[in-house]
């Protein structure tokens, strides 16, 4: 029994070794099988914590509050959102991994992406405000620019309106806000 005893000790202290074993340096960080394990475990945790927080959040915290579904998946989501940011940066500085090294590169990368995304985020920003300000909802009719029409879905970067024609005509967000609409059903 002592014998088997003393293989699992050696057995672990080699195991041990080989997950504290460098593979490369990030920045002041050494990475190593123990890191990239850990990473992975509070990742897969983190996604699956924030996955269940919002239905937590969509199907008992605002399930009584009288918003639209479309309302209460933006918000959930936003929650989602805020919930992996954070929990992102709390994971990386708890494993030990400076992010002060990544700071100029994101700054860069936003730079960059923020010229490139700028209509899809103007457009992203539009409806965020058309769902909590609900100038027209799902059902309404409305005129905007040359289309006339009912409103069937408001989405995230865009709205779909049938017009008396039977044709779906999809507008993206930001000409509700910057353009003149005529809501015949306010």
């Amino acid at each position: 029994m002592e014998n088997v005893g003393a293989i699992i000790k050696e057995w672990w202290a080699s195991f041990n070794e080989l997950l504290q074993t460098p593979l490369f340096e990030f920045g002041a960080s050494k990475v190593d099988l123990g890191l990239i394990f850990y990473l992975a475990v509070s990742i897969a945790i983190l996604i699956i914590l924030s996955k269940w927080l919002m239905r937590f959040v969509v199907g008992k915290v605002l399930k009584n509050t009288h918003m639209e579904k479309g309302m209460l998946q933006s918000v959930a989501t936003l929650v989602r959102f805020g919930i992996l940011v954070v929990g992102f940066v709390i994971i990386f500085q708890t494993a030990g991994i400076d992010l002060s090294a990544l700071s100029i590169v994101a700054g860069a990368l936003g730079v960059g992406i923020g010229f490139g995304l700028q209509n899809i985020t103007n457009n992203f920003i539009s409806g965020l405000i058309i769902l909590f300000e609900r100038p027209i909802k799902v059902g309404d009719r409305i005129e905007v620019g040359d289309i006339n029409g009912d409103v069937m879905s408001i989405n995230a970067r865009a709205t779909t309106i049938i017009t008396n024609d039977n044709i779906s005509v999809i507008v993206p967000n930001s000409e509700f806000i910057s353009g003149t609409v005529i809501n015949w059903s306010h």
